[in-house]
């Protein structure tokens, strides 16, 4: 009875965080709302104790500050126009090709979601694109499928442990640190991004091909950075360049460097006139997704306490790297990245002989397994809802078909290259 209970509040928690229902007309269910019910049933039932909250909380706390601390700095640079900017001066050439411009779009989301993360890549530059598209393309809409997919795709796995909300949470837990995890996690990153670049290039070949007339690129005046845009730019510089320095004196610090940076941002963006720091806080931090990533590792210690986590660390006993990061992957796909991960955390902490590789494979099933199916993180359903808010309808099947083709090898040459290292 107990383990059933905790299987279908599990499900019926992750269903209702990614499909977002409404009840009645105006309030809509979110992540947050629905994972802390969650908590609830599993407290009250007794499978989960205030205990288990209280533990789940004090391994959060850094990752949290450092994730916020990522959404306000990113949040303070898109309020100054340094992402526009930065955008704006890879469309500067008249003469370049469609397909010079979709490498460079490539690069620059891949860039974003190293630098910032993943989620401010698909959702910040999506709209971005498109528009830079329709005004230097206008009337060629086939196009855009592309070019959105592009920037969806480049994501990959997360080079940085920053790179990556769960990734952050993950690695903490496991006692991963900065410099450690880059080591292995870089040289895995950019052969993905080769891989999905070349798949994203055959698989739009055809859109690619035929170079329409461009419209006017920008002026120069219009591409020159301000000095509030050159400050925070350096801002953004210094912080990532702090992390290594960081981690190599203490590997639990990396909080300290994201705050201060994000301190700096927002008195930056304050005194320049951009934004209220009480509004940005208020505005530009996603707390509904620390509310839910807290609710979710509290589910994920209720499968622990009926057995779930026992019976998986069995399959991974021995299973080696790729099967880890390829259950890891689907069941990011199926479940979503976000419990998946923790859930295999969990289990990989009661498996005999498991260690940081075997962590590396979770984390980069869980990178890669959410572009298999929309359902798998949160950031591919909002990254969906701002395609359609823009006028592009990316049917489920289309979603499929490209997630596969660029997953699948991705996924295998990235486990090949951990398994051999």
């Amino acid at each position: 009875m107990r383990e059933a209970l905790a299987y279908s509040t599990f499900a019926l928690t992750v269903t209702l965080a990614v499909g977002r229902p409404y009840v009645g007309r105006r309030w809509q269910i979110g992540p947050a709302t629905a994972a802390f019910g969650g908590v609830l049933v599993l407290l009250g039932s007794g499978i989960v104790h205030p205990g288990d909250v209280a533990s789940a909380a004090r391994t959060l706390w850094r990752p949290f500050i450092t994730i916020v601390s990522i959404m306000i700095t990113t949040a303070a640079a898109k309020r100054l126009g340094v992402l526009d900017r930065v955008a704006a001066m890879i469309f500067r050439r008249a003469d370049s090709s469609v397909r010079q411009l979709f490498l460079s779009v490539f690069v620059l989301s891949a860039a974003t979601a190293s630098l910032l993360n993943n989620d401010a890549a698909g959702l910040l530059l999506t709209p971005l694109v498109l528009a830079l598209i329709q005004n230097r393309y206008p009337g060629r809409t086939e196009l855009f499928l592309p070019f959105a997919f592009v920037v969806f795709m480049a994501a990959g796995v997360a080079p940085f442990v920053v790179s990556n909300p769960m990734n952050m949470i993950v690695a903490s837990y496991a006692g991963l640190d900065f410099n450690r995890y880059a080591q292995w996690m870089i040289p895995i990153s950019f052969a993905g991004w080769i891989i999905a670049f070349a798949v994203l290039r055959r698989l739009f070949a055809a859109s690619l091909a035929t170079d329409p007339q461009p419209g006017r690129p920008a002026g120069a005046a219009s591409l020159r950075l301000s000095s509030a845009q050159r400050t925070m730019l350096a801002l953004l510089v210094a912080v990532l360049c702090s992390y290594p320095i960081v981690a190599s004196i203490d590997g639990r610090a990396i909080w300290m460097a994201s705050a201060t940076g994000a301190s700096l941002a927002v008195v930056l963006a304050w005194r320049w006139g951009y934004v209220k720091p009480a509004e940005l806080l208020a505005n530009d931090v996603a707390w509904e997704i620390l509310v839910f990533l807290l609710a979710v590792f509290v589910l994920a210690i209720g499968l622990r306490n009926v057995g779930f986590v026992s019976y998986l660390s069995s399959v991974y006993t021995d299973a080696g790297i790729a099967l880890v990061g390829s259950i890891s992957a689907l069941g990011s796909a199926v479940l979503n990245n976000h419990p998946m991960a923790i859930v295999n955390l969990l289990a990989l902490e009661a498996t005999p002989g498991a260690g940081h590789r075997e962590i590396l494979a979770v984390l980069i099933g869980s990178d890669l397994g959410p572009r298999l199916l929309p359902i798998g993180s949160l950031a591919g359903l909002l990254w969906l809802e701002s395609c359609r808010r823009l006028g592009l309808e990316i049917p489920l099947r289309r979603f499929v078909a490209v997630g596969f083709a660029v997953t699948i090898p991705t996924l295998a040459a990235s486990l090949l290259i951990h398994a051999l290292r």
